[in-house]
């Protein structure tokens, strides 16, 4: 996979854990692929960091070159707004979703008796379509409610008058179960059939509230009527509308309007801008925009209205915002909502708002930081007399106690910043006794010829914590891979914090409050910190095994467990039997435990 731009690292950095669509942009900023999450930051960055099996995920991720999103309230709001936009803009990487084919739909019939039925074709001119649904299960739980609740018909006969005058047709078991009235004999008058498909409607187009409105005044209809059967009846439809009361923000009784929301912060207006058609979010738009003097809240709005109606063809009358405008703009009718529907969008657009003015912010850290940090590196390139920026830089040095367990570590920084995961440590394997300059010579030879073998990429700058001997056998190590020209080195001694370089008599005396000199100080102080680490584990285990070779009956193998286990002697001194039993057994621990009573 190519290397990722700052813009997509920083973008991957700054995105949300919530429901919403994204939008990947090509480098004519064109919209190339729209898609929904349940958690935006989960999704995108799985395009980044997973390998992808299909040629065309590969083309795709490697024409991104900017990443936009909205955020929504739910995973069905983001699934119905991601199918409104990739209409809008038709991208040309969602080949699969290019039709109304993608979303299951409930289609009502318009028929003597009408019928209710399931589809993914809005093909018939004569019936009425409502959906899309997010998925075929959300589309069932509504199918199955309203089969729960009204006796509507599922059978395909004809049942034009005069087929049914003509006795045609026979009541089936839907009707001996309860499911049915019998329309087909008549059983059933159109009149009460289609005050039904009426209530079925309001059910579809989610207007929850104003059905059990009327639900509620024919119940008490028929309780001052004495038809206490029916009402329970009624009443159990109202409860099993109150139970599944869950209706989208992204599809509701709101049809078409725009949502315009601007906050002021400093010296920018941010702004939001949704179109609504058809009780669905057709088009969100975020835009930040330079306060010019003295100008108000008010202005901003009503210029930017206008200007943002014409860029994407908005013809809605209606306009709802959270700043009160009182305009010249006869056509339009301005409304500013504090409850219901109207609301709930209101509050999806201030959402988007505020998480664009706090992405704005972060953006303006992150720059800050790659600022400070192009600062830095650029300055050790100077001071160091680089050819390049170091941005791959690794530091080395020895530990060792009266020449025994010596040790030595590697450090990696990687843009100034430890990368901890290409940490290594070495044990000396050719050098016996207290000689650091040969620790130091066989430890840098064995790290780059393996870098080498390996064909992994050299640092811009090696850092040995030492004076001119150290740094002297590091280069001898080196010339001997070929690499002493390729590479830059240089050492630190710890006194006076001189600076060595290759063949120069004269040490460099950094500034006390330079920024290079600090950094190479933190790396000294990591390969220090990391190193010591490592040399008291290995003395630990040492110590480990020397005290137990006077103890009959304890192996090797016993003894790395147990160091595995309590990592120190002191540790092991202490434990219980019990404790040692778990670990080595009944009989083992006993002897340990004797021993170390004895001694």
């Amino acid at each position: 996979m190519n290397p990722m731009s700052d813009e997509i690292i920083n973008s991957l950095k700054l995105l949300p854990d919530n429901p919403g669509v994204y939008q990947f942009l090509d480098a004519s900023d064109r919209i190339i692929y729209i898609g929904k999450a349940k958690n935006i930051k989960n999704r995108v960055q799985s395009y980044f960091n997973s390998k992808h099996e299909y040629y065309k995920t590969k083309i795709l991720v490697q024409s991104i070159k900017k990443i936009e999103y909205h955020i929504v309230d739910s995973e069905e709001d983001a699934l119905l707004l991601e199918n409104n936009l990739i209409k809008t803009h038709q991208p040309k990487y969602n080949v699969l979703l290019k039709d109304d084919k993608t979303y299951p739909w409930i289609e009502v019939i318009k028929e003597p008796f009408p019928r209710v039925q399931t589809t993914r074709k809005k093909n018939n001119k004569d019936s009425l379509y409502f959906g899309p649904f997010p998925n075929v299960r959300n589309m069932n739980v509504m199918f199955k409610l309203i089969h729960d609740l009204f006796p509507v018909r599922t059978c395909s006969l004809d049942l034009s008058a005069q087929k049914i005058e003509q006795n045609k047709h026979s009541v089936c078991l839907e009707y001996h179960i309860g499911n049915c009235k019998g329309p087909c004999e008549a059983l059933q008058s159109k009149a009460e059939y289609d005050e039904i498909i009426e209530k079925v409607i309001l059910l579809l187009e989610g207007k929850t509230s104003q059905l059990i409105k009327i639900l509620r005044t024919q119940m008490k209809d028929l309780s001052s009527k004495y038809e206490f059967e029916q009402a329970e009846e009624v009443k159990k439809i109202i409860d099993g509308l109150n139970q599944y009361r869950t209706k989208s923000i992204i599809v509701s009784e709101i049809h078409d309007l725009d949502v315009f929301s601007l906050v002021e912060t400093g010296d920018s207006f941010y702004i939001n801008y949704m179109i609504i058609k058809e009780g669905a979010v057709m088009n969100i738009y975020n835009q930040k925009i330079k306060k010019r003097l003295n100008e108000s809240i008010t202005e901003c709005a009503l210029l930017n209205i206008s200007l943002l109606k014409d860029k994407f063809g908005s013809v809605n009358k209606t306009i709802i915002s959270n700043v009160e405008l009182k305009s010249t703009f006869n056509d339009y009718k301005f409304m500013f909502p504090v409850r219901g529907d109207k609301r709930k969008l209101l509050e999806l657009s201030l959402s988007n708002i505020n998480q664009y003015i706090n992405n704005e912010k972060k953006k303006a850290i992150l720059l800050n930081s790659k600022n400070h940090q192009t600062r830095i590196l650029e300055s050790i390139q100077k001071d160091f007399r680089l050819k390049t920026t170091p941005i791959h830089m690794e530091c080395f040095d020895n530990s060792n106690l009266q020449g025994t367990n010596a040790v030595s570590a590697c450090v990696v920084f990687k843009k100034g910043k430890p990368s901890k995961k290409d940490y290594r440590h070495f044990n000396v394997k050719t050098v016996s006794g207290p000689d650091d300059f040969e620790t130091m010579r066989e430890i840098v030879f064995r790290r780059y010829k393996r870098l080498l073998s390996e064909n992994q990429s050299l640092p811009d700058l090696i850092i040995i914590d030492g004076g001119k001997g150290q740094l002297s056998a590091a280069c001898q190590a080196l010339k001997e891979l070929n690499l002493e020209k390729k590479v830059a080195i240089v050492g630190i001694a710890k006194r006076l914090e001189e600076i060595f370089f290759p063949n120069d008599k004269h040490p460099l005396y950094l500034d006390k409050r330079s920024e290079s000199l600090k950094v190479i100080q933190f790396m000294r102080n990591e390969a220090h910190r990391f190193s010591i680490k490592h040399h008291r584990n290995r003395r630990s285990k040492s110590a480990l095994h020397s005290e137990f070779e006077n103890i009959n009956g304890i192996g090797e193998k016993t003894k790395e467990s147990l160091f595995k286990k309590f990592k120190t002697l002191e540790a092991i001194k202490s434990a219980s039997e019990n404790e040692l039993a778990e670990e080595i057994g009944t009989s083992k621990a006993r002897i340990i435990n004797e021993y170390f009573k004895q001694s």
